[in-house]
């Protein structure tokens, strides 16, 4: 029993003390930001607890009205997680409004990790953003990325 429990301690302290997977473009054409850093905060993240992920970049068009970001996870390639939100609102309660201009250089959404995400397993994690013209503004993945359950 000892060893079970020094066990899980192991493993909890690692997930702890994890550095964020290393993000990559996942798009499949034109993005209208060029993105040059890509980061969440905190990680791992916190299951039923706000993260925020913050692209640096280069913005080619304004971020306008009907812009969505979605969040995809998965495991062994099963859909394990969604989430889905109106970009321009996330961006409003943090003061910006759409349209967003070009010479805004960073973005930052914050979002709640939803109860249902997969506990202390590592999953494919993909954020895409698209603008309310229909263009990808981003698509930034993640392999290995980890949620867990943290202390209040």
């Amino acid at each position: 029993m000892k060893f079970i429990a020094a066990l899980t301690t192991l493993v909890l302290a690692a997930v702890a003390s994890a550095q964020m997977p290393t993000p990559y473009n996942c798009a499949t054409g034109p993005t209208q930001i060029a993105i040059t850093s890509f980061t969440l905060d905190p990680y791992p993240l916190c299951i039923n607890k706000m993260v925020c992920a913050s692209g640096t970049g280069t913005l080619s068009t304004p971020v306008v009205d009907g812009a969505t970001l979605s969040i995809t996870g998965r495991y062994l390639g099963r859909l394990v997680y969604t989430d889905n939100h109106d970009l321009c609102s996330l961006l409003a309660s943090q003061g910006f409004a759409c349209p967003m201009p070009t010479t805004m250089t960073s973005i930052t959404a914050c979002v709640l990790v939803k109860p249902n995400a997969p506990p202390n397993i590592g999953v494919a994690l993909r954020v895409v953003a698209v603008n309310g013209d229909g263009g990808t503004l981003f698509c930034q993945a993640a392999d290995g990325v980890i949620a867990t359950t943290c202390p209040p």
